[in-house]
């Protein structure tokens, strides 16, 4: 089992804030070698209150950067916005929606890209995506998948009245990952978790993402949970002994004996 400190999970809830994107870019990161084309999706444009979707560059050590903007209707380009790169863009129409794009990629488009649109009529504000990651090698740059295992991992002084899971991702390259959790119904069924039903923080080190999921529970209730971690477009399950899938059965600390610091788990013991 996993042992998380009571201080240090007390420092991580009150040291993280979980933020919701408003437009939805389902790539967390890619990897093209030097030459090869790549393009960034941009889902949720139907909630922009006019017809133009702006892309945004950010390079780790720069401030963001309006590259242009696409007439999501006719992928029309537009944008006079002195981007240096701004010749390497374009739009490619994919799956009802348009794309920024990249023809051959350089060593310099290295960076995060956003999109975003304008909401609301009156006092009108931009919402943005979550980001896409873009890593340009110039070779062939092996992707490894991350080992992924997840923990109950729970203290009853400072969770209250909550149960907690962790889930840890590790020894993936790159080392962006996207966590979700489904919770397993008593008739077997998965469904998603939504936010009203949990909420997650996540902790980033070199070499491993933690996420740790907060679930408010009735008491005497028992759910299985899996978390499911999403690494260049492929999405890895936790991975446990015995073919058990992931499977964690946890408790509600009122329900939970004043000894237990931490919940049982069956198997993804280490």
């Amino acid at each position: 089992m996993l042992f998380l400190p009571a201080a240090a999970l007390c420092c991580l809830c009150s040291a993280l804030v979980a933020m919701a994107a408003d437009l939805i870019q389902k790539d967390l990161t890619l990897t093209r070698r030097v030459g090869e084309n790549v393009s960034f999706s941009c889902g949720g444009t139907d909630q922009c209150d006019d017809n133009f979707v702006y892309w945004y560059q950010k390079k780790d050590t720069e401030t963001f950067r309006r590259i242009l903007y696409i007439n999501k209707n006719t992928g029309v380009i537009g944008g006079s916005y002195n981007h240096p790169q701004k010749d390497d863009f374009s739009s490619v129409y994919k799956q009802n929606s348009y794309e920024l794009q990249i023809q051959a990629v350089k060593l310099s488009h290295s960076a995060t890209y956003y999109c975003a649109c304008w909401k609301g009529s009156h006092n009108a504000y931009l919402i943005f995506g979550s980001g896409t990651k873009l890593y340009v090698a110039k070779t062939q740059k092996k992707l490894l998948k991350p080992v992924v295992s997840v923990y109950p991992a729970a203290s009853r002084a400072h969770l209250e009245g909550k149960s907690s899971l962790l889930c840890l991702a590790s020894a993936m390259s790159p080392p962006l990952v996207q966590f979700s959790w489904k919770r397993q119904k008593k008739n077997g069924t998965l469904e998603n978790l939504t936010l009203t039903e949990g909420q997650q923080l996540e902790l980033r080190e070199p070499g491993r993402t933690v996420a740790i999921l907060l679930l408010h529970q009735q008491e005497n209730s028992t759910y299985k949970y899996r978390c499911y971690v999403k690494h260049e477009g492929i999405t890895v399950e936790a991975q446990t002994e015995q073919g058990n899938e992931g499977l964690v059965t946890v408790f509600s600390s009122d329900s939970a004996s004043s000894g237990d610091a931490v919940r049982e788990s069956r198997g993804a013991e280490h």
